[in-house]
């Protein structure tokens, strides 16, 4: 089991970790950091409870917000895949039709 001391508004805080994901845990660690520094720089002096709710809050936005715009994303997507399914069974249909004419003109 890995541990990893992260640093957050100048606290460290030991978090335990599997094997192989120290680097990863460091760098969310280090994200984490960076929006409470830039948080406490505007909130002004707060304790460190209420600056860490304040970062969890501001992450979780960011990350509705993500997610919402992959469901947009996903959506278009679909949509996208039908529009394209549509035109190749149309293109079907016209190329099949184009068949029959040219058979009946042979035919003729």
């Amino acid at each position: 089991m890995g541990q990893v001391a992260i640093k957050i508004h100048g606290r460290q805080y030991p978090v335990a970790c599997d094997d192989g994901q120290e680097a990863h845990l460091a760098s969310l660690g280090r994200f984490l950091d960076e929006r409470a520094e830039k948080l406490a720089s505007s909130a002004g002096s707060i304790n460190d409870a209420l600056l860490l709710v304040m970062v969890a809050l501001v992450v979780a936005d960011e990350l509705t917000d993500a997610l919402a715009e992959l469901k947009a994303l996903n959506v278009a997507n679909e949509r996208e895949a039908e529009s394209e399914s549509q035109t190749a069974s149309a293109l079907k249909d016209l190329a099949d039709r184009i068949e029959r004419i040219a058979a009946r003109l042979e035919g003729a």
